[in-house]
């Protein structure tokens, strides 16, 4: 049912016209950023993790009015739980299917996104690992504010409020990845994060 649920997830998110938007504004702010902070070699390569972590924050939030709103406005939601599905199911095959649909192509583009704001290899390598680390948790995050929000209007903006408070832990240790013990604390946060979503979103989600 879980394989079903996140087939079926995948194939509409590769049939979306919007599916590459995440991975392009990725790349778009990579590479606008240097104009906005200067010529500073030193500089741009120190802040460059913080810049490329909140744009893929921003980039998990960019379709979240498309991850769970369009499903209850036409029925699918209350058909599935029609049929027994428990809401928990569908918002796990949904996280799965989101952090598939943004966050792999955001990691294939680090390379590119690395020169573009000055970070060697080493760097580059391990901003990818504390990325593909931390990035579940970001989609579960959207996920839960798309549950908190479907059917609310304007509840794009009300998703990234939702959010961004929640992601700072994220944020924190992802950022500081070359400390010790960072990354172990961004598993952990991004485990808690997977844990707690299916629950608090299944909780939003399931009719009254």
């Amino acid at each position: 049912m879980l394989w079903t649920l996140f087939r079926r997830d995948v194939s509409l998110i590769a049939r979306s016209p919007a599916v590459w938007m995440p991975v392009m504004f990725f790349v778009l702010v990579a590479a606008l950023f240097p104009f906005a902070v200067g010529p500073d070699a030193r500089l741009l390569a120190r802040i460059a993790p913080g810049i490329l972590w909140v744009s893929a924050l921003l980039a998990a939030l960019l379709p979240v009015e498309t991850l769970l709103a369009p499903d209850m406005e036409d029925g699918t939601l209350d058909q599935l739980a029609a049929r027994g599905i428990a809401m928990e199911w569908v918002v796990t095959a949904r996280i799965a299917a989101h952090w598939l649909g943004f966050a792999v192509p955001l990691l294939l583009a680090i390379p590119v996104a690395g020169v573009l704001v000055g970070l060697d290899a080493a760097a580059g390598w391990r901003l990818a690992l504390a990325l593909a680390i931390g990035t579940p948790a970001l989609a579960a995050l959207a996920v839960v504010a798309a549950a908190l929000t479907a059917g609310l209007r304007g509840g794009g903006a009300l998703a990234g409020l939702i959010v961004l408070p929640l992601a700072l832990p994220v944020l924190i240790f992802g950022v500081g990845a070359e400390q010790a013990g960072a990354l172990q604390l961004l598993g952990a946060a991004s485990l808690v994060s997977l844990a707690v979503a299916p629950f608090a979103a299944g909780a939003a989600l399931k009719p009254e």
